[in-house]
């Protein structure tokens, strides 16, 4: 089978342990013929996403981003992107975790296309701003869910972090009550990411592929490592999860390379393209 594209997540797959592209994979996707796809899904947001783009050369390919939530393109020259998909968070459910988490330990950060609003710069913010290199609006809540009611819009995505006991009662609550509404995984125990149930990043990347380059699925090779990828790993012509992916993601694909720190994608991609 003759592979067109190439679809990879980016944290726990393409990373090495400073959280940051290593040589060998900047190396080895800047080899790759620039017509062929690359195309990174993630939970994270556009701008966390670019300056990795950057370094691989593959500015001019679509993104991803939270999960399959919004897809998007960027025209040469053009600072503003070319949205091919927007799926939301409904703001009443949106509300609903934010009223949820009051009086508890959780940080709630919502994300809307190209903006993270975040109640403060705790603990859970800092962190984050120093793994995405993007930094928050830091602002009440209160009045963008109230906008976003008025609107009819909502968050593309919605992430909770804070104590693994809270956020499980959080992910059962979600779970019990709005399970056909959004899907909430664990990215971490202290990390809950919520994204709209009718999304993933094979549903996505079957779009923009479509879209945009006229092939299938079928014709991609898929890396990733968490139970967002289980989906993409599926449903690719084929699926590799690198050897710290967790046991379930390893169950559904086609092969297994190395560790991300260890360049996996990198291997993997030398071994099939170069």
């Amino acid at each position: 089978m003759k592979f067109r594209a190439i679809c990879t997540d980016i944290d726990g797959t393409l990373l090495n342990s400073e959280r940051q592209l290593s040589q060998r994979t900047i190396d080895t996707f800047k080899r790759l013929n620039k017509d062929v796809p690359v195309i990174l899904a993630s939970s994270r947001m556009p701008s966390a996403m670019r300056h990795l783009q950057q370094e691989l050369n593959i500015l001019h390919h679509p993104l991803i981003c939270f999960n399959g939530g919004y897809v998007i393109h960027f025209e040469d020259g053009k600072s503003a992107p070319l949205q091919l998909d927007s799926v939301q968070i409904q703001p009443d459910v949106c509300q609903v975790i934010h009223d949820y988490t009051q009086g508890s330990n959780i940080h709630v950060s919502l994300y809307e296309q190209d903006n993270w609003y975040a109640p403060a710069m705790d603990y859970w913010a800092e962190r984050e701003q120093r793994i995405t290199k993007v930094s928050p609006k830091v602002t009440e809540l209160t009045p963008i869910l109230a906008k976003w009611h008025q609107t009819e819009t909502g968050a593309h995505k919605v992430m909770c972090m804070g104590p693994a006991d809270e956020i499980d009662a959080l992910q059962q609550e979600l779970n019990s009550n709005y399970a056909d509404r959004v899907h909430a995984y664990r990215s971490k125990d202290t990390y809950l990411e919520i994204a709209p149930r009718a999304i993933s990043k094979a549903t996505a990347l079957e779009l923009l592929l479509k879209e945009r380059f006229n092939m299938g699925l079928h014709e991609v090779m898929a890396f990733g490592d968490n139970y967002n990828d289980i989906h993409l790993l599926q449903e690719a012509g084929m699926g590799i999860a690198v050897a710290n992916a967790r046991e379930e993601v390893k169950a559904v694909a086609d092969e297994v390379t190395l560790k991300s720190i260890e360049d996996g994608v990198a291997v993997a991609i030398e071994k099939y393209w170069l």
